[in-house]
């Protein structure tokens, strides 16, 4: 009675209360048979849909092997034509018998998350038929270009028959909008649109001069009747133009083959939204509007935007050739990037060379296989991985190409498709794998696993589900409409939520199924959560098992399991998070001891007693003094019977063992150092030095000493004398050899100076003063000289 009182039921009479209390008590007993009728799969709890889990997880929970459904994907190849090889067919196959992709179709069934792996092979053709369509502007600046345009069809046709021996071509113009500002609408401009003397045609839109031929003659003669245009602006409407070339199949004659458009221009391109300019505001539909080869609907559509361009050009497999002069080559270039499977070549000014550039552009673009693919359904991807030439691998956007694919060429693409979800429809669905600018398309049917099969195989009206309230199948009710409960005992109508929400509470709380679940017919259905590894539990919802205590920023330390937000922890770890060791390998020190002896191995840490002790394993001490000063006078007493201490050694010296070795190479390393250490050398009184080392083990302190003192050896004399003797004598030797160094240096330099003065000296050659000589000469006065 309180309990109607708490739910605000207040009945009429005793009896209606006693009843109201059979009939929840009934809805109880129903509820509590409902888990016999699962049998007993699920925990408290769980929803049905817990059933459904991964193969290790329901195998984990007891579900037998032979009552588990676990269909899995596969892939069927439906048409498989092998790819053409020119060198075993003698006669000229026609295009539609040509191969160059394989296989053709095929049907996948996919599961979700399970990807489908299918191999496609590509390989370039020889001698495969090419449609060529030449699309010229024809304004003002193009005239001299005209002239060498004329002759082209002839020259590009002997040339592209070394390529192909099934080439056809053919030739449109376009100028511009036939409105204002574009043009000029005055009627002698109309007729005329050039200025001074020279004949022009009247401005037009597009022109379809020629469809496709294989008659090059016929080529030459139509592009020779043309004649050049004008316009006001600078850009041209070759968008219009391109998009009624896309799309006018028939008009054109495009076949399904090889399909080149070659857009010659020296000026740049109006796109959508410029058509506001002279009142044009309806967009491009992107169909055909030619009467008599003209583009009639130039006044009243808009200029297509590149987007739509670069659809319609994908969709009729049209690879562009964009022949612009050297000006405005950076605009084509940026246009290029937008346009899959489009190249640009530089024209010369009067076009000279545009056979040379569209058969270069042709290898180029020839020469590149990308794959592009339909649009996908809801929830599936697709993945690519291309083997190119030389067993070349690339994956992500790369794995859509192969590039350098000479004829002949086998290239090949792994592709992955897989399904997130199940579409909201069930049906099948379609999409199409083609490489860019080709007709040649592979089909993939894609078909998804949603149900189990046992779901076709369900008792509807089954006994199982309340009396016939429900369809048992996969081992659960699926209640019909109105019904609720794990077997369908619940009805929405008769039942008071209020009152079987009363079970749903823990402990007469306020919260439903601890706010991580609903209340179903009296029982709570925990929530699934995003991660299927995270998991609500208990009657109440009260439990989950990823919200436990975390350490190093994993649940339960990565130690243990989460129960009911507690970790159950793994052997030899405990603590709330599991992370707390039991192993003490990690305290271990390099002597054997748990820390030294001089601690605690707390969850496998050292934690030292005594705080002056620090490391890993209490083994360092920075502000203790030297042990091996500490310990010296008591070790030379006990071991040596010597020192300061040797009166008193049993009163202050008897605090260790002391062990005897008998050379330095078994003294055992005293702690676990994380540095080198040396062991203790101390010297007595008489120099003579001893080697220790100090340690404890177990609470015991020992001492290894070495038995025998290190003292060092007298001096010997005679060694001593002769090496003084032989000292001084090589001194006096040393001496003696500068001193007659510095005398020749000397007497070199004064001999110089003497010669020096020597070549210097100069001498007096005049007569004596007062010398005579003894002979007299006398001079006949008589003598003539003859």
């Amino acid at each position: 009675h309180q309990f109607l009182l708490k739910r605000a039921v207040v009945p009429e009479t005793c009896l209606s209360v006693c009843i109201y209390l059979v009939q929840i008590s009934l809805k109880i007993f129903l509820i509590t048979i409902s888990f016999a009728v699962l049998q007993n799969f699920l925990t408290v709890g769980q929803s049905k849909s817990a059933r459904c889990d991964d193969l290790e997880s329901l195998k984990k929970r007891k579900c037998a092997a032979n009552k588990i459904e676990n269909p899995r994907g596969s892939i069927a190849v439906n048409k498989d034509k092998p790819v053409t090889n020119r060198k075993d067919v003698a006669e000229k196959l026609k295009p539609e018998d040509i191969t160059q992709i394989q296989p053709q179709k095929l049907t996948l069934t996919l599961r979700s998350g399970e990807p489908q792996t299918f191999q496609l092979k590509f390989k370039r053709a020889e001698d495969y038929p090419i449609d060529l369509y030449y699309l010229m502007d024809l304004s003002f600046s193009m005239r001299d270009d005209l002239e060498n345009v004329k002759n082209l069809g002839t020259d590009l046709m002997e040339e592209m028959r070394k390529i192909t021996s099934d080439f056809r071509i053919g030739f449109g113009s376009f100028v511009e909008k036939t409105v204002m500002p574009y043009i000029s609408t005055t009627p002698a401009r109309l007729l005329n649109p050039c200025t001074g003397n020279e004949n022009c045609t009247s401005p037009f839109s597009y022109k379809n001069v020629l469809k496709l031929t294989e008659d090059g003659d016929e080529f030459n003669k139509l592009v020779s009747q043309q004649q050049i245009s004008g316009n006001l602006d600078s850009p041209e409407g070759g968008f219009d133009a391109i998009m009624q070339v896309a799309v006018c199949e028939k008009d054109i004659g495009w076949r399904n083959v090889t399909r080149l458009l070659v857009f010659s221009t020296d000026a740049g391109f109006h796109f959508a939204g410029d058509g506001k300019l002279g009142g044009i505001v309806l967009p491009n539909d992107g169909r055909c509007h030619l009467e008599n080869n003209m583009y009639t609907m130039s006044h009243y559509y808009d200029y297509p935007s590149i987007a739509h361009l670069v659809q319609k050009l994908s969709d009729h497999n049209i690879q562009t050739i964009f022949a612009v002069t050297e000006e405005f080559q950076p605009v084509y270039k940026e246009l290029k990037n937008l346009i899959p499977k489009s190249a640009v070549g530089t024209l010369s000014s009067n076009s000279s060379n545009v056979i040379k550039l569209i058969l270069d552009a042709y290898n180029s673009l020839s020469s590149e296989v990308i794959l592009e693919n339909s649009k996908l359904p809801e929830g599936v991807s697709i993945t690519y991985q291309s083997i190119c030439k030389n067993g070349v691998e690339s994956s992500g956007d790369n794995g859509r190409k192969c590039s350098n694919i000479s004829i002949g060429d086998e290239v090949f693409f792994k592709i992955s498709i897989e399904s997130q979800k199940c579409p909201s429809h069930g049906k099948s669905e379609i999409i199409k794998i083609k490489p860019l600018g080709f007709t040649e398309e592979v089909e993939v049917v894609l078909n998804f696993i949603c149900d189990c099969q046992c779901a076709a195989e369900g008792q509807p009206k089954s006994k199982k589900c309340s009396g016939g309230n429900g369809t048992f199948e996969c081992g659960a009710c699926k209640c019909n409409e109105g019904r609720i409960g794990l077997s369908c005992e619940c009805s929405k109508d008769e039942v008071r939520t209020e009152d079987l929400d009363a079970n749903c509470r823990k402990d007469n709380g306020t919260d439903i199924c601890s706010n991580s679940g609903d209340c179903v017919c009296g029982i709570c259905e925990c929530k699934k959560r995003e991660n299927p590894a995270e998991v609500y539990s208990g009657k109440y919802c009260e439990c989950d098992n990823f919200n436990c205590d975390r350490s190093n920023n994993k649940l339960c330390g990565g130690h243990g399991r989460c129960e009911c937000r507690k970790c159950i922890c793994d052997a030899n770890y405990t603590g709330s998070a599991c992370d707390c060791s039991l192993d003490t390998s990690t305290c271990l020190a390099k002597n054997g001891q748990i820390c030294n002896g001089r601690g605690t191995c707390d969850c496998g840490i050292c934690k030292c007693t005594n705080p002056k002790f620090q490391g890993p394993t209490c083994e360092t001490c920075p502000t203790c003094p030297g042990v091996c000063t500490e310990h010296k006078d008591c070790v030379q007493c006990r071991a040596f019977d010597a020192g300061p201490k040797k009166e008193t050694c049993e009163q202050e010296c008897s605090y260790f063992n002391l062990i005897k070795v008998s050379d330095r190479d078994k003294l055992p390393q005293p702690t676990d150092q994380s540095y080198p250490l040396t062991h203790c050398k101390e010297r007595d009184a008489n120099d003579c030095w001893f080697y220790y080392t100090y340690a404890i083990r177990n609470d015991t302190k020992e001492v290894y000493v070495v038995e025998n003192l290190e003292c060092p050896a007298g001096p010997d004399i005679i060694p001593i004398v002769a090496g003084v003797v032989a000292g001084i004598v090589l001194i006096g030797l040393a001496l003696l050899l500068i001193w007659k160094l510095l005398m020749i240096i000397h007497d070199r330099r004064e001999f110089a100076k003497f010669e020096k003065e020597k070549m210097n000296a100069k001498w007096d050659t005049g007569e004596n003063p007062i010398y005579k000589s003894a002979v007299t000469t006398v001079v006949n006065p008589k003598y003539e000289g003859k």
